[in-house]
């Protein structure tokens, strides 16, 4: 659940900014093929740093996004799409379809799948494979 200020209700859990900002960095990490410790060289820290910044576990600073930025050719405004400004104040909401998105894709089989399921070209055949992540989720 997600108050009104954007805060998770558990207050010990990530923000979900963090998160959606962490996602958004590991989502283009992958599409250019890069590694976790690519990433961590180019902004002079460990690899596992860049796994707390991409699960939202830590916080990553302005500076180090912009450097993320810079690194992975993209906008600064493609790390906060997702994130809604939800009222003048600056407050955030993610819905929870976003947030099961998010908990997908910090997967290493929803980016996978992510990643791949595009490439089927036919709809009938995305379809049939819709339909059978349901059925499977339903057992």
């Amino acid at each position: 659940m997600v108050t009104k200020r954007g805060r998770a209700a558990d207050k010990d859990g990530p923000h979900p900014v963090d998160v959606s900002v962490g996602l958004a960095i590991r989502l283009r990490r992958k599409a250019m093929g890069l590694s976790q410790e690519a990433l961590a060289e180019a902004l002079d820290i460990t690899f596992q740093q860049v796994q707390k910044y991409e699960k939202g576990s830590n916080r990553i600073s302005a500076s180090k996004l912009f450097e993320a930025a810079k690194f992975l050719k993209a906008p600064i405004e493609l790390f906060f799409r997702g994130v809604a400004d939800s009222e003048v104040g600056g407050g955030f909401e993610i819905s929870n379809s976003e947030q099961s998105v998010q908990q997908f894709l910090l997967t290493p089989e929803g980016v996978a799948l992510a990643q791949s399921f595009p490439r089927i070209i036919k709809a009938s055949v995305r379809r049939r494979v819709l339909d059978l992540a349901r059925t499977l989720a339903e057992d």
